[in-house]
C-alpha cells in the first residue's frame, strides 16, 4: 500500500509543466540525439550486415561449406561468431548507455526536473 501512495506522490510532482519545444531545440537535447544517432546508425548497419551474410552465403554461395578446423565449417565458424558479436554489441551499447543517461539527467536538471526517480 505505501508503494503506491508513494508512487502517486511521485506522479502529482512530477506534472509540472515543462516547455518541450525549448527543450527539444535545446543544445543538450541536440547533442544527446546526435549522439545517440552517430551511435546507432552505424552499430545497426554492421549488426544487419553480419546478421544476414550468413544466410546469403549459405543460400547462394558455397563458400562457407568449405572446413575451417577439422570437420567444422565456416558455416559453423561464421554462426558462432554472431552470438559473440551480439553479445559484444550489447556490451558495448550498455556501456555507451550510461553516457547517453547522464545527457538525459543533464537535461532534466537545465529544464527544472532535476529530482532522481
Amino acid at each position: 500500500m505505501a508503494m503506491n501512495e508513494n508512487a502517486l506522490k511521485k506522479a502529482k510532482h512530477s506534472k509540472t509543466s515543462l516547455n518541450y519545444t525549448k527543450i527539444v531545440r535545446s543544445s543538450s537535447f541536440q547533442q544527446l540525439l546526435h549522439e545517440k544517432k552517430k551511435f546507432l546508425l552505424p552499430f545497426s548497419l554492421f549488426f544487419l550486415a553480419f546478421y544476414f551474410t550468413l544466410p546469403i552465403l549459405t543460400a547462394y554461395t558455397s563458400v562457407l561449406n568449405n572446413p575451417a578446423i577439422g570437420a567444422v565449417s565456416w558455416a559453423w565458424v561464421f554462426a558462432f561468431a554472431q552470438f559473440i558479436m551480439t553479445w559484444s554489441l550489447c556490451i558495448i551499447y550498455t556501456k555507451r548507455a550510461a553516457r547517453f543517461d547522464k545527457l538525459v539527467d543533464q537535461i532534466k536538471r537545465d529544464n527544472g526536473r532535476g529530482e532522481q526517480s
